[in-house]
């Protein structure tokens, strides 16, 4: 799977998204703890709800396009795009969700203030099997979308953990946003 950059949008930017600060990166010491929570089984996840930026939207299955890039979510501003043909939110891997920062309109997507989370925020995934996972924020990065590190983004520790995926960092008319906004959570719990 390529970078997120496929999530572009060239509308209108009177307000900017929140932008990730160095603070809310990765610490320099290697994270190797295990979760003390199980993975779950396999199942589609149907909604996305983070209190503190006030998202509370649907989730669709979405695939890759023919370069290989995650394909946006349809629905424009209010709609989750899970990446169906890999690992399902609270499942052992890494399940990868994307939305819009904003429409062509320049109204806010979805994930507007994705960059503003910090860590130990919570993110809560409702599924089909009628349990949420619930995940905490570990980091959250802003990378350049022709060097976004796709091993690091997509790879699997092999514990149950969420990327949430927009576009971010300058815009310009001509090319869009030149970066993306990347969310690394874990899971924490199961309701």
């Amino acid at each position: 799977m390529t970078a997120g950059a496929v999530l572009l949008i060239s509308g209108v930017h009177d307000e900017e998204p929140p932008q990730p600060s160095r603070v809310q990166a990765f610490s320099t010491a290697a994270d190797s703890t295990r979760p003390a929570v199980h993975p779950l089984p396999p199942a589609d996840p149907v909604g996305l709800r983070i209190a503190a930026i006030g998202v509370n939207a649907p989730i669709t299955r979405v695939g890759l396009d023919a370069a290989g890039a995650l394909r946006t979510p349809p629905g424009g501003r209010s709609v989750v795009g899970w990446y169906g043909d890999g690992t399902a939110p609270g499942s052992a891997g890494t399940a990868v969700a994307a939305g819009h920062v904003d429409t062509p309109t320049g109204d806010p997507g979805v994930f507007h203030d994705l960059g503003a989370l910090t860590e130990g925020t919570t993110i809560e995934i409702s599924r089909a099997d009628r349990r949420t996972a619930v995940f905490a924020v570990r980091a959250v990065e802003l990378y350049d979308r022709k060097r976004f590190p796709s091993k690091k983004v997509y790879g699997s520790s092999g514990r149950p953990e969420l990327r949430l995926i927009t576009c971010g960092g300058g815009y310009t008319e001509r090319t869009g946003y030149l970066g993306n906004v990347v969310v690394y959570a874990t899971l924490a719990a199961v309701t």
